[in-house]
């Protein structure tokens, strides 16, 4: 297969930030409008993508690849801790943060990954601190303070269960990319981020069955939103976002991944109306900045900061 152009490689990550983004608001629309629970959702989406990607690759690449990771033990067992610390809890705690607040907070406070990882570079000694990191380190903890307080002291602008989980959903991510690096080098990263999600919302399904909601109660609109989450929110966003990978430079990807918060932000304040301060756009402005001088960082990228580029569509 003939590999991708770069306008085609501009367009898809354009299309797979975007779908991200936005599956974040329409998901935050189910939990405020119809009452859908996070973990009903959240084991619907990974199922159901998880086995799309699987078969995705199934039929770009055969079967048997798809089951290659099965018969090395050591693979397997990385796998399934990849699967439920890293897979499963970026998923839980990104849609638990939106069902508390919103989902640009939820997605903005995905983007403190990159700096805890440079963090957890630093005290492994595997990097040094730059002037560019320190920046960067600044400009996110500067944009989460207006983003969460909207300059005020005395209150949060959103509630603090919403912050939690966006922290923690952060700090899941930084463990997904690192984690995932010796099993990207084995394994198609389409294999290890499907099976992943098969794994986490199989576990997830013991403490809440897909199967037991009211159908019947689900409107055309439900459905609707539904088919986006999945298969554009999560199935699309992904592996658009990893096709571009082929034929764009990790740099360009990772400025044109700013495209996430923007289209979550957006979509909240424009469709469902959302009031957001403006010192909140001023905490925007900091986090998506962070995000561009990551992009245009000078230094050569480490495995594991080249992962935080494939692994982001998958939380």
């Amino acid at each position: 297969m003939n590999k991708p152009t770069k306008t085609t490689g501009f367009l898809l990550v354009i299309i797979g930030a975007t779908c991200w983004g936005v599956g974040g608001t329409v998901s935050q629309r189910l939990f405020q409008e119809h009452a859908v629970e996070v973990d009903w959702l959240v084991t619907v989406r990974l199922l159901i993508a998880g086995l799309l990607l699987l078969l995705v690759q199934s039929l770009k690449k055969g079967s048997a690849e798809v089951f290659a990771v099965w018969k090395n033990k050591k693979a397997g067992t990385q796998l399934v801790i990849f699967g439920l610390l890293g897979m499963l809890a970026v998923q839980y705690t990104y849609m638990a943060s939106i069902h508390h607040g919103n989902a640009a907070v939820a997605t903005l406070l995905q983007y403190l990954a990159p700096v805890m990882i440079i963090i957890y570079l630093l005290v492994r000694r595997l990097t040094v601190l730059t002037g560019k990191d320190t920046i960067t380190a600044v400009l996110a903890l500067t944009g989460c303070f207006f983003l969460l307080t909207n300059g005020s002291l005395s209150a949060l602008a959103v509630p603090a269960p919403a912050v939690i989980w966006g922290v923690l959903s952060g700090a899941a991510l930084a463990f997904y990319t690192l984690y995932a690096v010796p099993l990207l080098k084995q394994f198609n990263s389409l294999v290890v981020v499907g099976w992943a999600m098969i794994i986490g919302g199989g576990a997830l399904s013991f403490i809440h069955p897909p199967w037991q909601i009211d159908i019947a109660a689900f409107t055309p609109e439900m459905y609707a939103y539904l088919f986006f989450i999945v298969i554009f929110g999560t199935m699309i966003a992904f592996w658009f976002y990893i096709e571009s990978l082929q034929s764009l430079a990790p740099q360009e990807t990772s400025l044109l991944g700013s495209l996430e918060p923007l289209s979550a932000v957006f979509t909240m304040v424009l469709w469902l109306g959302e009031p957001f301060g403006g010192l909140q756009w001023f905490g925007t402005v900091c986090i998506i900045g962070m995000t561009f001088l990551l992009a245009f960082s000078n230094k050569t990228s480490l495995p594991e900061e080249k992962n935080v580029k494939k692994s982001r569509q998958a939380g």
